[in-house]
This record gives structure tokens, sequence and C-alpha cells, in this order.
């Protein structure tokens, strides 16, 4: 029989995962938050801060990444974190081999025809179209998965020194904290590897993305932080109390 606390690795393992390789897939997309949410904000700027915001769609659950990664150091320790980036690390270059395969296998005929044009009738090569997004998307797996090993390393082991510095109070502290220091590597070091080393970016695009995409992680896992509390209370529940301290504590130890 499987127990709560396996359970409990496993859903959030879960977790996880899934965000993790779905922010992957949809990585390849730049979308301009500003005029998402209604307004333009290209050739305004704040003490020489241009307002317009791009982004890669990866940004809008990569923060539940680093989120689900805090609360698995919380409960099972380095080892524990370790374990399912290494796992995703591993999930993530086979989804890379399935995509590359996937861009270089020959279309069928009948699909580029009833696929030949788009929803205001305008003629495409969807096929082509394909391979264009894919093929920027592998260029990001390659970047992020340099990036996601390193980020998380230093996620859990900035989340030890801070939990051994708060000695298990602040939860908020180690939780932000960490994800502070490993979202800044991962924001840089995954754009300038996709768009630049493997795309046709400028130094500046680069710059400015990989900032915005900073920026937007840093605010959003803060906006978060009461999902940590919440995920704290209901583990609390399902394992009883005593139980979720013995699992904190051995994970402490362990580290």
């Amino acid at each position: 029989m499987t127990s709560k606390k396996q359970k409990l690795y496993i859903i959030l393992c879960g977790i996880f995962l899934t965000n993790a390789i779905t922010a992957e897939i949809i990585g390849a997309k730049i979308f301009s938050l500003d005029q998402t949410l209604g307004f333009d904000g290209a050739g305004y700027s704040i003490f020489g801060f241009d307002m317009s915001f791009a982004l890669t769609a990866g940004t809008l659950n990569w923060p539940i990444v680093f989120i689900v990664s805090d609360v698995i150091n919380e409960y099972f320790g380095k080892k524990g974190v370790k374990f399912i980036s290494y796992l995703t690390a591993a999930l993530i270059t086979f989804s890379f081999l399935v995509i590359y395969l996937a861009v270089y296998v020959k279309p069928a005929a009948f699909w580029l025809d009833v696929n030949s044009t788009d929803s205001n009738g305008q003629a495409i090569n969807i096929n082509e179209g394909f391979a264009m997004i894919f093929r920027q998307g592998l260029g990001i797996i390659l970047g992020s998965l340099s990036a996601f090993l390193v980020g998380q390393i230093l996620d859990a082991f900035v989340f030890h020194k801070l939990r051994k510095f708060t000695k298990n109070r602040f939860v908020w502290l180690r939780a932000t904290g960490s994800t502070v220091v490993s979202q800044l590597i991962d924001s840089f070091v995954v754009i300038f590897i996709a768009f630049y080393v493997f795309g046709n970016w400028s130094l500046g695009q680069v710059g400015q993305v990989s900032t915005n995409n900073y920026i937007f992680k840093f605010l959003i896992a803060i906006a978060l932080t009461p999902l940590i509390y919440l995920a704290h209370y209901l583990i609390d529940k399902w394992l009883g109390k005593e139980n979720s301290d013995e699992l904190i504590d051995a994970a402490t130890s362990a580290d």
C-alpha cells in the first residue's frame, strides 16, 4: 500500500512535471503582457524602462514550478528536489527527441490541403508554421535544460541555507528568497541560449525580454506566496500535524 507521504510526493512531482513540460512546449511564443491587459506600453517608459512588456509564454506557469519545488524541499529535502529535477530534465530531453522527430516526418498531403488557409482565408503552409514554432521550441528546451538544472540546484541550496538560518520559521522568506535567486539565473540563461545562440535575436532583445521575464516571475512568485501557506495547511490536515512536522524535521536533518 502507498502511504500518504508517498502519495504526497507523487502528487507534488506530478504538478512539477506537468508545469515544467507544458512551459517548455508553449515557451516558443512571445506575447505582449501590456496589450493582453488592454493597453499598449510601446513608446512609454518609467525611469528609462520601456513599458512594453514582451514575455515568453512559458512564464505563465513557470512560477508554479519553483513554488512546488519549494514545497518539495520543505517536506522532502534537497534529495527530493534533486530527484524530481533530474527526472524532469530526462523527460524534457525525451520530449525534445519526439518533437524533433515530429518536425522532420513528412506531412500527409490531405493535412496540408485541409489546413491550407487560416481563419481569415489567407493561404498558409501549416507544416512550415509547425516547423518554425517547434524549431524555436527546441532551442528553448536546450537553453531551459541548462538553466533548469542550475536554477533548481541553486534554488534547493539557497532554500536549505535560509531554512538553517531561520530555524524552520518564516516560510515566506526561504521560499521567496530561493525563488528570487534561482529565477534570475533561469530567466537570462534560457532566453540567451534559446533566442540568441539558436535564434536571431539581438543582445538588446535578449536583455529586455529576460528582464521582463524575471520581473514577471518575481512578482508572480510573491503574489503566489500565500499558496505555500495553503499547501502547508492542506498537508497538515491530510497527514496530521505530527506526521507533517516529522516529515519536515526529517527533511531538515537530511539536508
